[in-house]
């Protein structure tokens, strides 16, 4: 006996995906998820529709440096202003200057 099934049952039909993430960011997920008001499943379906339909994978990865880092930046700023710092450095004369630090 062979199975019929119609094709506006199989257009709404849903499946379950499995995936293994960290739990910790699964949390945080859904965290955020829950902040914009939205499912984190909802979120996650419209990530594949999209990978589908462009045939690529576009992810905004903006970095927030640190404080340290950014005070860091910040001095080596003031230093290069006030004529402290001589480059542009070649490869060898960086490491010489950094091994003199």
């Amino acid at each position: 006996m062979r199975l019929i099934i119609p094709k506006y049952i199989l257009w709404y039909m849903k499946t379950t995906l499995n995936i293994k993430t960290d739990k910790l960011l699964k949390l945080e997920a859904q965290k955020t998820a829950d902040e914009f008001g939205i499912p984190l499943g909802t979120i996650m379906n419209a990530f594949l529709r999209q990978f589908v339909r462009n045939k690529e994978i576009s992810l905004d990865i903006s970095y927030q440096p640190t404080k340290y880092l950014t005070d860091i930046l910040k001095e080596a700023e003031i230093d290069f202003k006030n004529g402290q710092v001589n480059g542009p450095f070649n490869g060898g004369e960086f490491i010489k200057r950094l091994q003199k630090i």
